[in-house]
């Protein structure tokens, strides 16, 4: 089911009025209906994948408890190991069999060798890249000792299949959520003001400004040498503000829905594109996968070759954001983009005095709350540059249609080419983007924003809430969120 469906228009009160009018009281009635209502969300698309929910669940929920049971040390690693495989093994069957089939083939190709075979027809279930992260998580924290497990398998089922951030995160840890889940809710009305103005907002920035860049990308990507230069270069630029609006714009939904239902779900994105460096961009963009990819992936890698000082790190970085890039995609482009990211962070870990962290944006070190500075301005186009250049590997076709893309640009007959001819009010979504992420960058602004401004925020939320039904209703825009594919 998508957050900008009718589907969804119907089905969110009705949860609601549930929740909080019917089993309010209940604890376990309220965790029951979290239930049901997150398998319902998901079977919407495809009922025989709730099957992959449900084994997810109860594997981690047994080998939490049985970690927590055994004190010996090997029968400890022996049940992480069945989490570990039974969760990998789902993702790496669903999503990468095609993949090593493909890249088996085209090796051999290589050498001289026709192979001949063929890929298998898989459906990729949507979300199981962020549900099978969450439960792993839950089994790791409880082997390294973070964590006790829960006794009560209804707890931990809603956890894991928690609807608002079930498909496309964020990525929750146990610590975070579970306690949450096991807790009485009370509903606050600021909470749920909060909620929907998050929904709203969402809602602009997937259907309006997303949306509609895509019809851009769209066009100049699949006909990219009959466009100038300058217009493949918009391209990129839209590309940007497409995937950021779509994606940040669902994890605002998704915070928003879970406020309705007394669940604080953790922050996913930080205005991404007010940071000055490339470690400052990763510690704003999509930050439930990235301290994820810290704790769990690049620590264990960084502890393992710290004999051999920044160099060490420097591999761990790398290692990092190829594994990142894979787990977006199962294909060359996604990894070459990943790696495109672990270069850019490199000449940072050389320059650095201490210990490096790679993702952490909960310390709230980065970032400062001046923006509207010349320095600042130029600081903020070098890592803006390094993701258009990137991004362009994300989006196109392939590895071999990426790289044709980028030398088109550099051809000096391709800026006699015809430009495109691109909407102002597209323009004016990202400016309205921007200037809404500079509020709440700028300490200063938002204060004046929030304090002075209540009229104007009221009009402003009633002109986004026309224009998204406008784009949503009337232009009968249903398009599906570019993170589902991952």
């Amino acid at each position: 089911m998508l957050f900008n469906s009718p589907e969804f228009l119907l089905f969110l009160p009705i949860v609601f009025g549930l929740y909080w009018f019917v089993v309010q009281k209940n604890l376990k009635a309220q965790n029951i209906l979290i239930l049901a209502a997150s398998y319902f969300f998901y079977g919407w698309w495809d009922w025989r994948f709730l099957g992959l929910i449900a084994l997810s669940t109860v594997v981690d929920y047994t080998v939490g408890l049985q970690i927590d049971k055994h004190t010996e040390e090997k029968k400890r690693k022996l049940w992480l190991w069945v989490s570990l495989l039974v969760n990998l093994g789902l993702l790496g069957y669903f999503k990468y069999t095609n993949f090593f089939i493909e890249s088996w083939v085209d090796a051999w190709s290589a050498l001289g060798v026709k192979m001949h075979t063929s890929t298998l027809q898989i459906i990729l279930p949507i979300g199981i890249s962020f549900y099978t992260f969450q439960t792993m998580s839950y089994a790791l924290d409880i082997y390294r000792g973070q964590l006790k497990p829960t006794r009560n398998f209804l707890n931990f089922a809603a956890f894991v299949s928690f609807f608002p951030q079930l498909v496309a995160g964020p990525i929750e840890r146990a610590s975070r959520l579970l306690p949450q889940i096991e807790s009485r809710r009370v509903f606050k009305y600021e909470e749920g003001v909060a909620g929907l103005r998050l929904i709203l907002w969402g809602m602009f920035k997937k259907v309006v400004v997303a949306d509609t860049c895509a019809i851009y990308v769209n066009d100049i990507f699949a006909n990219y040498t009959e466009y100038s230069g300058p217009t493949l270069i918009l391209g990129m630029v839209y590309f940007a503000f497409q995937i950021y609006g779509d994606f940040s714009g669902y994890s605002d939904i998704a915070i928003g829905t879970a406020k309705l239902f007394g669940i604080q779900l953790m922050t996913n994105f930080k205005t991404p594109f007010f940071s000055k460096s490339i470690p400052e961009f990763w510690n704003r963009w999509h930050i439930s996968l990235n301290t994820w990819m810290n704790d769990y992936v690049f620590f264990p890698m960084a502890f393992a070759f710290r004999q051999r000082g920044k160099w060490g790190v420097g591999l761990a970085v790398m290692l990092t954001f190829l594994i990142s890039g894979f787990w977006h995609g199962s294909e060359w482009k996604f990894v070459i983009w990943g790696g495109i990211h672990g270069l850019a962070f490199l000449p940072y870990i050389a320059m650095s005095k201490g210990p490096v962290r790679l993702f952490e944006s909960h310390k709230e070190k980065h970032g400062s709350t001046s923006i509207l500075n010349l320095k600042s301005f130029i600081l903020m186009l070098i890592p803006f540059a390094v993701n258009l250049f990137a991004w362009v590997f994300f989006r196109a076709d392939s590895v071999g249609e990426a790289v044709r893309y980028l030398e088109r640009i550099t051809e000096p007959t391709s800026w006699l080419f015809p430009h495109i001819e691109s909407s102002s009010f597209s323009i004016l979504a990202i400016f309205s983007t921007l200037l809404l992420d500079g509020i709440s960058q700028s300490t200063r602004l938002s204060l004046i924003w929030s304090r002075k401004s209540y009229f104007l925020m009221r009009l402003f939320l009633y002109l986004i809430a026309l224009t998204v039904l406008h784009y949503a209703w009337i232009t009968n825009n249903q398009n599906t969120f570019i993170y589902f594919q991952f």
